[in-house]
């Protein structure tokens, strides 16, 4: 399934797997997260930090009227605010997709999958 952007000069379609690159990218961004986790662990036998070409098993993307509603799945820092983090996550997809897509995010729901300790 893909997003449709309508204008004067015709049609664009952008795959959701372009989104989950762009969110995906975006979130990893952000001071406090560990990386991206995959939606479904048990059923993709995945329980480490998903690399950049995996970033769509950690990205849901459901069309809403007018705009899309996006599932991030993380993992957090150990010894961070998470709510905190969380809303940075929100924030930063938000304008992301708005900049580089000019698709418009309704929501941005975070789920940490899980924390861990970053070793220096």
């Amino acid at each position: 399934m893909a997003v449709k952007i309508n204008n004067q000069y015709g049609q664009i379609d952008i795959n959701n797997d372009v989104i989950a690159t762009v969110v995906g990218g975006a979130a990893t961004e952000i001071f406090g997260i560990v990386g991206m986790a995959s939606k479904n662990q048990i059923r993709d036998n995945l329980n480490e930090i998903l690399k950049r070409d995996n970033y769509a098993k950690g990205v849901v993307v459901r069309q809403a009227d007018e705009g899309v509603a996006i599932d991030v799945y993380i993992i957090a820092s150990y010894g961070t605010k998470i709510s905190e983090v969380c809303h940075n996550v929100q924030e930063r997809v938000k304008y992301n997709l708005q900049s580089m897509l000019g698709v418009k995010a309704d929501s941005v729901n975070v789920i940490v999958q899980g924390v861990r300790v970053i070793e220096d």
